[in-house]
């Protein structure tokens, strides 16, 4: 179905939907050449049940009079707000960029700042939204969707669904809101009527493990109760399996923490309990952690490519590794061993660690992917790399590997492994050999893959790139023994 334009009488105008940006953008071109003034035009939105995901799309036309980029984008996140004046005061802002350009470099103006703090509360909105979705599984004559309910504060379901149809290219899923609900089948966004919370599934298995996992991961030492209710405030915590833990959890903090206390005191002689309290172990179930983590692991269903592998092939090493190493993707002999790095790859890898000085039982090795992407010639499966959906999809599992061994240091081994913790992608030659800074604060240094140096052909070319690779290698560990200092 084709986006309704808006509706024009005098100067009433009525949008498709509360967050039909390209209505509004037409209709304030039109109303600002006919040089109607911001106070003469009432903006509403019709109760109809426009679809804005349609497989066509009107063309735009050029503009009568240029406005800066960042009007634009500012109009983009400040129309989905909830706020009824935000299509007047954008209009606002527009009418005085038709004979000031520059109006927009003023933050300090109470309009520009009324609309930024809009503009604010849309993204945090929209993150919210990317954070605490959580999907169950849903049996169906087609096979299994994934369905979430979700209520935002704002209108941002469209602007927010783009990042699922990314991240969850190869499920097929559902997000239920009470203005709308997103429908995407594995190549096409759609949309539905809104719905209430009945309408999703209530639980399924797999919350369990997951209880299990936050349980297990929770540091009552590091508990911030003021600081998480802000970041994720109660209204989210019906629709998230973890936060049935959240009170019982907190109710039991304190007593948890003095017993750490306690027991860091004993372990290192400390009268004082200030300095007990500076000294407070992490948490001593990170191996429950962990396994909780590789148990779901090995079922997971997240892309087509469980289907192709023999089995899921997880990380492995010490889980206070101070170096985590993350390459592209088991091969065919990691697959039918369950282990990472342990084909030719993993032996020209090993002998490498050893070169610079790396001791690889004290590090923590994974894949970006965790099964095996190949395609079958004869009796020979010959790996195929993975696309940006899968590598996507599987970052969920590397994240949380991350998130529990919080490593200083993580070195990406190729292209693969560098999207897949950077969120972009990026040339192996420009990132090379100089620290990148990671969402958590730690490091990612990136370098080649070691089955990039079995496929030079030249004797002298991969004799000169393997002892690039261990120089490489020194400066991680160099630096990975700077930070432990």
């Amino acid at each position: 179905m084709l986006r309704k334009g808006p509706m024009i009488d005098a100067h009433r105008v009525t949008l498709a939907a509360p967050d039909d940006f390209d209505g509004w953008r037409d209709a304030a071109r039109d109303l600002a050449e006919a040089g109607v003034p911001p106070g003469a035009i009432l903006w509403q939105v019709t109760g109809g049940d426009a679809e804005l995901f349609g497989s066509e799309s009107e063309q735009p036309r050029a503009a009568s009079f240029p406005v800066p980029r960042a009007f634009v984008e500012l109009a983009k996140s400040a129309i989905c707000h909830s706020n009824p004046e935000r299509f007047a005061l954008l209009y606002a802002l527009l009418w005085r960029l038709r004979t000031d350009r520059h109006a927009m470099g003023d933050s300090a103006d109470p309009l520009i700042h009324r609309l930024e703090r809009l503009a604010k509360e849309v993204r945090r909105d929209i993150h919210k939204m990317h954070a605490f979705v959580r999907f169950r599984e849903l049996d169906e004559e087609e096979g299994t969707r994934f369905v979430a309910f979700f209520e935002p504060e704002h209108h941002i379901v469209r602007a927010a669904s783009g990042f699922f149809a990314r991240r969850f290219t190869n499920m097929r899923w559902s997000i239920l809101t009470p203005e709308l609900s997103i429908h995407w089948d594995g190549e096409t966004l759609t949309e539905g009527p809104g719905a209430v919370r009945a309408d999703a599934p209530s639980g399924d298995p797999v919350e369990a493990t997951w209880r299990t996992y936050y349980s297990s991961i929770f540091n009552p030492a590091r508990l911030k109760v003021g600081a998480m209710l802000k970041e994720m405030p109660k209204k989210y915590w019906r629709n998230m399996p973890e936060t049935s833990l959240v009170q019982p959890l907190i109710a039991t903090a304190r007593g948890r923490e003095l017993e750490m206390i306690a027991r860091s005191a004993r372990k290192e002689g400390l009268e004082n309990e200030i300095e007990a309290e500076r000294s407070v172990e992490p948490p001593s179930n990170l191996r429950a952690a962990w396994e909780a983590l590789l148990k779901e692991a090995r079922g997971c269903t997240r892309c087509h490519l469980y289907t192709c592998g023999t089995q899921t092939v997880f990380g492995e090493g010490p889980l206070d590794a101070k170096i985590l190493f993350v390459g592209e993707q088991p091969g065919d002999q990691e697959d039918l061993a369950g282990r990472p790095f342990v084909g030719p790859a993993g032996q020209l890898f090993d002998e490498a660690l050893q070169k610079a000085g790396i001791d690889r039982s004290q590090t923590y090795v994974t894949n970006a992917v965790k099964h095996f992407k190949f395609v079958q010639r004869g009796k020979r499966r010959i790996h195929s790399k993975p696309d940006a959906g899968e590598i996507d999809a599987c970052r969920w599992w590397l994240e949380h590997e991350r998130e529990l061994i919080r490593p200083p240091l993580t070195v990406a081994l190729g292209v693969t492994a560098a999207r897949s913790l950077i969120g972009k992608a990026v040339t192996i030659g420009k990132v090379r050999g100089a620290p990148l800074a990671l969402a958590d604060g730690s490091e990612c240094w990136v370098t080649v893959h070691p089955s990039f140096l079995l496929r030079i052909p030249e004797e002298d070319r991969r004799q000169a790139e393997r002892k690039r690779f261990v120089d490489d290698l020194k400066r991680i560990r160099e630096r990975s023994e700077k930070l432990a200092t």
